[in-house]
């Protein structure tokens, strides 16, 4: 498998747990105090963690830290929205595609060459 490919696979595996540990908290532990959750949320982060580290090292072998830092934002996006919509209930806006449409902007001015 291309290293690219491998990258985006870590990262959107790495960007659904880092999702949960961020938010999940907020529909899940509400009425817990807010060292349960943070220390839960850490639990989650730990795999975030296992996979988020080795695709920015086989990403940084063919990318500049910035096109690795856009690709982390655009998959981040990918991943947030069904996450928010259909996890965390929260209305599907057209703020989600104009916040695409600006990062499709930063993704050609990272890339471009």
């Amino acid at each position: 498998m291309p290293t690219i490919l491998k990258t985006i696979l870590l990262l959107t595996i790495s960007n659904v747990f880092m999702s949960f540990a961020w938010y999940a908290h907020l529909k899940n532990l509400s009425q817990k105090p807010w060292i349960i959750a943070a220390l839960i949320s850490w639990g989650i982060a730990i795999m975030e963690y296992m996979f988020q580290v080795p695709a920015n090292r086989l990403g940084f072998t063919i990318m500049s830290l910035g096109q690795l830092k856009i690709l982390q934002e655009v998959i981040t996006l990918s991943v947030f929205v069904p996450f928010a919509v259909l996890y965390m209930h929260q209305p599907l806006k057209l703020d989600f595609l104009w916040a695409g449409v600006c990062l499709m902007g930063a993704v050609y001015f990272m890339f471009r060459t």
